[in-house]
Protein backbone atom coordinates (compact mmCIF):
# COMPACT_ATOMS: atom_id res chain seq x y z
CA UNK A 1 0.00 0.00 0.00
CA UNK A 2 1.43 3.32 -0.99
CA UNK A 3 2.15 6.01 1.56
CA UNK A 4 0.20 8.47 -0.56
CA UNK A 5 -2.88 6.68 -1.85
CA UNK A 6 -4.98 9.85 -2.02
CA UNK A 7 -6.50 10.51 -5.41
CA UNK A 8 -6.28 13.72 -7.38
CA UNK A 9 -9.98 14.45 -6.83
CA UNK A 10 -9.86 13.84 -3.10
CA UNK A 11 -10.64 17.04 -1.16
CA UNK A 12 -7.92 16.12 1.34
CA UNK A 13 -5.23 16.13 -1.30
CA UNK A 14 -6.50 19.45 -2.64
CA UNK A 15 -6.45 20.93 0.87
CA UNK A 16 -2.91 19.69 1.59
CA UNK A 17 -1.72 20.95 -1.81
CA UNK A 18 -3.20 24.37 -1.04
CA UNK A 19 -1.52 24.40 2.37
CA UNK A 20 1.84 23.45 0.86
CA UNK A 21 1.50 26.25 -1.68
CA UNK A 22 0.87 28.73 1.14
CA UNK A 23 3.77 27.29 3.15
CA UNK A 24 5.96 27.78 0.08
CA UNK A 25 5.11 31.50 0.31
CA UNK A 26 6.16 31.60 3.98
CA UNK A 27 2.69 31.35 5.54
CA UNK A 28 3.25 30.22 9.15
CA UNK A 29 -0.45 29.60 9.86
CA UNK A 30 -0.64 27.28 6.86
CA UNK A 31 2.41 25.46 8.18
CA UNK A 32 0.74 25.02 11.57
CA UNK A 33 -2.35 23.59 9.85
CA UNK A 34 -0.22 21.30 7.69
CA UNK A 35 1.67 20.07 10.76
CA UNK A 36 -1.56 19.39 12.67
CA UNK A 37 -3.07 17.51 9.73
CA UNK A 38 -0.06 15.31 8.93
CA UNK A 39 2.07 14.87 12.04
CA UNK A 40 0.47 11.56 13.09
CA UNK A 41 1.01 10.10 9.64
CA UNK A 42 4.64 11.23 9.50
CA UNK A 43 5.25 10.03 13.06
CA UNK A 44 4.01 6.56 12.09
CA UNK A 45 6.20 6.64 9.00
CA UNK A 46 9.25 7.53 11.11
CA UNK A 47 8.41 4.80 13.65
CA UNK A 48 8.18 2.23 10.86
CA UNK A 49 11.77 2.96 9.80
CA UNK A 50 13.69 4.16 12.84
CA UNK A 51 14.49 1.89 15.77
CA UNK A 52 12.40 2.31 18.88
CA UNK A 53 15.27 4.06 20.66
CA UNK A 54 15.39 6.85 18.07
CA UNK A 55 14.21 10.32 19.08
CA UNK A 56 11.16 10.53 16.84
CA UNK A 57 10.46 14.14 17.84
CA UNK A 58 13.88 15.19 16.56
CA UNK A 59 13.30 13.30 13.31
CA UNK A 60 9.92 14.98 12.91
CA UNK A 61 11.41 18.40 13.55
CA UNK A 62 14.09 17.82 10.94
CA UNK A 63 11.59 16.52 8.38
CA UNK A 64 9.18 19.41 8.89
CA UNK A 65 12.04 21.88 8.60
CA UNK A 66 12.85 20.35 5.20
CA UNK A 67 9.18 20.55 4.25
CA UNK A 68 9.11 24.22 5.27
CA UNK A 69 12.23 24.99 3.26
CA UNK A 70 11.22 23.08 0.12
CA UNK A 71 7.44 23.52 0.04
CA UNK A 72 7.71 26.01 -2.83
CA UNK A 73 9.21 23.24 -4.98
CA UNK A 74 6.36 20.77 -4.39
CA UNK A 75 4.80 19.77 -7.72
CA UNK A 76 1.24 18.40 -7.35
CA UNK A 77 1.50 17.06 -10.88
CA UNK A 78 4.20 14.60 -9.86
CA UNK A 79 2.92 13.27 -6.54
CA UNK A 80 0.35 13.80 -3.82
CA UNK A 81 1.30 16.05 -0.90
CA UNK A 82 1.34 13.20 1.60
CA UNK A 83 3.49 11.04 -0.70
CA UNK A 84 5.98 13.90 -1.02
CA UNK A 85 6.02 14.55 2.73
CA UNK A 86 6.31 10.84 3.58
CA UNK A 87 9.29 10.57 1.24
CA UNK A 88 11.00 13.42 3.10
CA UNK A 89 10.21 11.74 6.43
CA UNK A 90 11.51 8.37 5.23
CA UNK A 91 14.76 9.82 3.89
CA UNK A 92 15.26 11.80 7.10
CA UNK A 93 14.77 8.71 9.27
CA UNK A 94 16.95 6.55 7.03
CA UNK A 95 19.76 9.11 6.99
CA UNK A 96 19.63 9.41 10.79
CA UNK A 97 19.71 5.62 11.21
CA UNK A 98 22.64 5.29 8.84
CA UNK A 99 24.61 8.00 10.63
CA UNK A 100 24.18 6.08 13.88
CA UNK A 101 24.71 2.76 12.09
CA UNK A 102 21.41 1.48 13.38
CA UNK A 103 19.28 -1.22 11.73
CA UNK A 104 16.18 0.02 9.92
CA UNK A 105 12.89 -1.68 9.25
CA UNK A 106 11.88 -3.04 5.87
CA UNK A 107 10.71 -0.40 3.40
CA UNK A 108 7.51 -2.35 2.77
CA UNK A 109 6.55 -1.77 6.38
CA UNK A 110 7.06 1.96 5.95
CA UNK A 111 4.88 1.92 2.84
CA UNK A 112 2.12 0.12 4.71
CA UNK A 113 1.40 3.03 7.07
CA UNK A 114 -2.29 3.88 6.55
CA UNK A 115 -3.21 7.00 4.61
CA UNK A 116 -5.01 10.01 6.03
CA UNK A 117 -7.85 9.26 3.63
CA UNK A 118 -8.55 5.86 5.19
CA UNK A 119 -10.44 7.39 8.10
CA UNK A 120 -14.22 7.34 7.72
CA UNK A 121 -14.40 10.77 9.30
CA UNK A 122 -13.36 13.63 7.02
CA UNK A 123 -11.15 16.19 8.71
CA UNK A 124 -12.93 19.54 9.05
CA UNK A 125 -10.19 22.09 8.41
CA UNK A 126 -12.55 25.06 8.60
CA UNK A 127 -13.56 23.99 12.11
CA UNK A 128 -10.04 23.03 13.20
CA UNK A 129 -8.22 26.20 12.16
CA UNK A 130 -9.86 28.67 14.59
CA UNK A 131 -9.71 26.08 17.39
CA UNK A 132 -5.97 25.55 16.84
CA UNK A 133 -5.30 29.29 16.59
CA UNK A 134 -7.14 29.98 19.83
CA UNK A 135 -5.32 27.12 21.60
CA UNK A 136 -1.94 28.51 20.52
CA UNK A 137 -2.92 32.07 21.44
CA UNK A 138 -3.76 30.91 24.97
CA UNK A 139 -0.20 29.69 25.51
CA UNK A 140 2.21 31.83 27.56
CA UNK A 141 4.45 33.98 25.35
CA UNK A 142 7.54 31.88 26.11
CA UNK A 143 5.79 28.65 25.06
CA UNK A 144 4.52 30.21 21.82
CA UNK A 145 8.06 31.40 21.12
CA UNK A 146 9.41 27.92 21.88
CA UNK A 147 7.04 26.28 19.38
CA UNK A 148 7.85 28.86 16.73
CA UNK A 149 11.60 28.48 17.15
CA UNK A 150 11.42 24.67 17.14
CA UNK A 151 8.92 24.00 14.37
CA UNK A 152 9.06 27.07 12.14
CA UNK A 153 12.66 28.26 12.52
CA UNK A 154 14.03 24.73 12.89
CA UNK A 155 16.22 25.35 15.92
CA UNK A 156 17.59 22.13 17.40
CA UNK A 157 16.92 21.06 20.99
CA UNK A 158 20.53 22.00 21.82
CA UNK A 159 20.14 25.49 20.33
CA UNK A 160 16.90 25.99 22.26
CA UNK A 161 18.56 24.80 25.47
CA UNK A 162 21.32 27.37 25.00
CA UNK A 163 18.84 30.11 24.14
CA UNK A 164 16.63 29.46 27.19
CA UNK A 165 19.50 28.52 29.52
CA UNK A 166 18.13 25.11 30.49
CA UNK A 167 19.18 21.47 29.85
CA UNK A 168 18.18 19.77 26.59
CA UNK A 169 15.97 17.38 28.55
CA UNK A 170 14.02 20.34 29.91
CA UNK A 171 13.46 21.64 26.38
CA UNK A 172 12.12 18.25 25.30
CA UNK A 173 9.79 18.21 28.29
CA UNK A 174 8.58 21.76 27.60
CA UNK A 175 7.90 20.96 23.95
CA UNK A 176 6.06 17.76 24.79
CA UNK A 177 3.94 19.43 27.48
CA UNK A 178 3.22 22.45 25.28
CA UNK A 179 2.07 20.28 22.37
CA UNK A 180 0.00 18.17 24.77
CA UNK A 181 -1.60 21.35 26.11
CA UNK A 182 -2.44 22.57 22.61
CA UNK A 183 -3.82 19.14 21.73
CA UNK A 184 -6.04 19.07 24.84
CA UNK A 185 -7.31 22.59 24.11
CA UNK A 186 -8.07 21.60 20.53
CA UNK A 187 -9.98 18.50 21.65
CA UNK A 188 -11.90 20.55 24.23
CA UNK A 189 -12.62 23.23 21.63
CA UNK A 190 -13.87 20.65 19.15
CA UNK A 191 -16.10 19.05 21.78
CA UNK A 192 -17.64 22.41 22.67
CA UNK A 193 -18.72 23.02 19.09
CA UNK A 194 -17.89 25.66 16.45
CA UNK A 195 -16.08 28.79 17.54
CA UNK A 196 -16.02 32.21 15.96
CA UNK A 197 -13.11 32.90 13.63
CA UNK A 198 -10.65 35.27 15.27
CA UNK A 199 -9.26 38.09 13.22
Amino acid sequence: MSCGRLTARDPTIERLSHLLARVGRGDQRAFAELFAATRNKLRKTAHSIAPSSADIDDLLQEAYLKIWKHAAHFDPGRSSPITWMCAIMRHTAIDAARLKQMPIADFDEALSVPDLSESDDAFDYDLAQPIAIRAIQRLPDQRRQLLSLAYLDGESRLMLAQRFGVPVGTIKTWLRRTLDSVRRDCVAGEASGPVAQTG
